[in-house]
């Protein structure tokens, strides 16, 4: 298990998202790819979160840094991992 420490990549959703699905998929697939660590946060657990995010889920972070929101480029987020 990783810690959040070990953890390059986080993506925020919520549920009932179609475009989160369609985004875990691709981070799902280049992270086992790359071997990298990731993590998903359900902004709707936390309000903090929730009034960061709002309709703009997902949204990426890649090494602390918001590298996007609802569509994740899959070989944007390879060359970034690389």
């Amino acid at each position: 298990m990783t810690t959040a420490a070990e953890t390059r990549v986080v993506l925020y959703t919520r549920e009932a998202c179609h475009l989160c699905e369609d985004a875990r998929a691709v981070v799902e697939k280049v992270c086992e790819s790359a071997g990298t660590a990731w993590r998903e946060v359900d902004i709707d657990s936390a309000p903090a979160l929730r009034d960061k995010y709002g309709e703009y889920v997902p949204v990426l972070e890649v090494d602390g840094i918001q590298q996007g929101f609802w569509r994740v480029d899959g070989a944007r987020l390879a060359r970034l991992l690389a």
